[in-house]
């Protein structure tokens, strides 16, 4: 059994008691959404049969089409493409823009510069690696403000007569800010919508999935995506994304990913189909779980001196707990701290490495079941200044406090408390 010291133990208790309100609140939320996603199964009669795999062409796979209408239903949206096919977060939002964006259109990010991986999708012009601006996609964004609210002068005077798709990043990503709620992205949709009715809005909605009882797309937005390794694969489903919103963008969306003419009606989903549904149909309450053992992070880090964000009694859109370190070697102590805690692969200690689709040195803590799996206890952080660890997931609010008990615990260790 791991030992804790007596300081930290307490912080734990302390930080328990003061967040009872908040679970409270969490759970109304996890209630709400699992209902939503058992009334859209049984609107779609799921049945068992539905879980058969298929091969080869796959025509006339009934689970694969019952569930893009379950999750249509569940997103409030027209249409939805649901499918293992998608190897990550990125691919899928790639999918989505390539589908929906011609050479000489234009995407404006409104949020400011999204994701560390996206920035090679996005690329440069002429850059011969098939990325937008090498297509002839024009691309430019506008800067939060100091606050991190969206910049509506700049976006008023960047938005064109070729300004096609307006995109909008929910989570923070690698920012020192808050994650935007559904509420606020409604309010970007009637702004923009005000601007140029004509433009596509779009959602990069990874990590808040069922973290409130709104999805983007119920509150106007016109193409959502996602990974299934993340809040709506419910820990079960081992890979994956998901697109939805309009049908017509959808099916554009299905003509990239397979070929045009083809799109959504082919696709082996060779055995996954299974675990897509049930992780679905568990993801209210394990997203449930991983917003709680985020709230408790903040409290017990903020008892520890640490400035977090959100703080423990913000509002939570999504999953993800900043905290701030005052230099590498605290922030480096953190993350291993979370990976000795895991279940799988707890004796590997994380080094900081030049990963794929990253401009800085990352280091990341991931002991998961399935690699990549971000609403399992993971974490991660670029080694550059400001030294800011980014904490998500937890299948158990259990593994959760044991990570946070443990990283608090790796750090004492080595006197950096």
């Amino acid at each position: 059994m791991a030992v804790f010291s007596e300081e930290i133990v307490e912080w734990m208790e302390q930080a328990e008691q003061q967040v009872g309100d908040q679970f409270r609140a969490i759970d109304r939320i996890v209630d709400r959404n699992q209902w939503k996603v058992i009334e859209a199964f049984q609107k779609y009669q799921v049945s068992d049969f539905h879980f058969a795999g298929s091969t080869g062409y796959a025509y006339n796979d009934r689970g694969r089409e019952v569930l893009d209408l379950v999750y249509a239903e569940v997103f409030g949206a027209e249409a939805a493409l649901v499918r293992p096919h998608f190897a990550s977060g990125t691919h899928t939002i790639a999918t989505a823009l390539f589908g929906v964006l011609r050479p000489g259109d234009g995407l404006l990010y409104i949020t400011g510069r999204p994701y560390d991986t996206l920035h090679k999708v996005i690329g440069k012009p002429g850059d011969g690696t098939g990325s937008l601006q090498d297509f002839g996609i024009h691309y430019d964004e506008a800067a939060l403000l100091e606050g991190g609210s969206v910049d509506w002068d700049t976006v008023a005077s960047k938005i064109t007569e070729k300004t096609k798709v307006i995109g909008i990043q929910r989570s923070r990503g690698y920012d020192w800010r808050d994650s935007f709620t559904v509420e606020q992205i409604g309010d970007m949709v009637a702004r923009v919508k005000a601007l140029n009715p004509d433009c596509i809005v779009f959602v990069d909605n990874c990590y808040g999935e069922f973290t409130e009882e709104q999805e983007p797309t119920q509150v106007g937005v016109d193409l959502l995506a996602g990974s299934l390794i993340k809040n709506p694969g419910g820990g079960l489903a081992e890979t994956g994304g998901y697109i939805c919103g309009r049908a017509e963008l959808v099916e554009l969306a299905s003509y990239r990913l397979t070929a045009p003419g083809i799109g959504g009606e082919v696709g082996a989903m060779l055995g996954t189909t299974r675990g897509i549904y049930q992780g679905l149909f568990l993801a209210p309450t394990t997203v449930g779980q991983a917003v709680k053992g985020s709230v408790l992070a903040a409290a017990v880090f903020e008892r520890a001196g640490f400035e977090s964000r959100p703080r423990w009694d913000a509002k939570r859109t999504d999953l993800i707990q900043a905290i701030a370190f005052s230099g590498p070697e605290q922030l480096i102590a953190f993350v291993q701290g979370i990976q000795r805690a895991a279940a799988v692969d707890g004796h590997v200690v994380p080094e900081a490495w030049d990963m794929p689709g990253y401009e800085h040195p990352v280091i990341m803590a991931a002991g998961t079941f399935i690699q990549g799996g971000s609403l399992e206890l993971s974490a991660d952080a670029p080694v550059r200044e400001p030294f800011i660890a980014y904490m998500q997931g937890g299948l158990t609010y259990s593994h959760v406090k044991f990570g946070v008990l443990t990283a608090l615990q790796t750090m004492k260790d080595r006197n950096l408390l």
